[in-house]
């Protein structure tokens, strides 16, 4: 997986965090501490079916076990862009992982990278 986290200067977030390969494997941690969801960008373009963003107020959370704080559905072959305006608050960190179905027990990575930007204020 190829996951970076940049610090923003000059925008409503801190920090921008980009998985070019996100799948069911989480990616723990990702926030670093608390913080605010600002933004979910989810570029599905490259798969035949609907993917499923699992963001969870979690540290280390078990993909398919641990249920999910948010989850966002994005379509096949398209881009969407999921703000949260003012915020939506996490207490403990963000971890994600993205899965072909949604609620809690999905645990099936997309066949084709799935590209995730998310912007937060932490």
């Amino acid at each position: 997986m190829a996951l970076t986290k940049t610090t923003v200067r000059s925008s409503p977030g801190s920090r921008y965090i980009v998985q070019t390969e996100a799948s069911a494997t989480a990616d723990n941690a990702v926030a670093g501490t608390s913080g605010t969801l600002l933004q979910a960008d989810i570029d599905n373009t490259g798969n035949l079916s609907a993917v499923y963003l699992k963001l969870y107020n979690n540290a280390s959370p078990t993909v398919g076990t641990t249920a999910p704080e948010w989850v966002f559905k994005c379509p096949a072959q398209v881009r969407r862009i999921f703000s949260c305006v003012p915020g939506s608050t996490f207490a403990t960190n963000l971890s994600m992982a993205c899965v072909t179905n949604g609620g809690t027990a999905g645990t099936v990575s997309p066949a084709n990278p799935v590209i995730v930007r998310l912007l937060l204020n932490v």
